[in-house]
């Protein structure tokens, strides 16, 4: 990866709480635990996912900046959603964790050096894991989010 495609990505991730709060705009409060798209998440969800997404993200990369070749193990999303009552909580303390988590790694993201992108781990379900693979994933995570909140909102309409 370049460092210019480098560039895309960070102002892409720097760019993804926003994309949220945008797709939020105008979703009625009271149908935020709807589920209009069957087997889907509803908002509610999905902005809870994104919370615990985040922080679990943040703490991924800090290791890999950190330890020599540290295990990333993955987690069950599902699982999160059903054990940690995403459709009972409120969605504010939730994108104040996204931002703030997105806000702190951003700082990070700005000062790696070419050495800290070529460090390494291994990921627990997907094998050789690197900062690069952890920014291409999580520059298009909120994006993909934002995106299907706005399905849920057409959807509702």
């Amino acid at each position: 990866m370049t460092a210019e495609e480098r560039r895309e990505l960070i102002a892409k991730y720097a760019a993804g709480y926003g994309e949220v709060v945008k797709a939020l705009e105008g979703f009625p409060k009271g149908d935020l635990t709807a589920h209009p798209l069957p087997g889907k998440w509803s908002a509610r969800e999905i902005v809870q996912h994104l919370a615990d997404s985040e922080m679990t993200s943040a703490i991924r990369l800090r290791r890999l900046l950190v330890e020599e070749k540290p295990v990333i193990h993955g987690y069950d999303q599902e699982l999160f959603a059903t054990r940690l009552n995403y459709n009972e909580r409120d969605i504010a303390p939730a994108l104040d964790a996204l931002r703030a988590s997105r806000s702190t790694t951003l700082q990070l993201l700005e000062q790696m050096t070419e050495e800290d992108w070529q460090r390494e781990g291994t990921h627990s379900e997907s094998g050789r894991y690197t900062p690069e693979d952890w920014l291409k994933i999580y520059a298009a995570h909120a994006h993909g989010h934002a995106d299907q909140i706005r399905d849920l909102h057409k959807a509702l309409s």
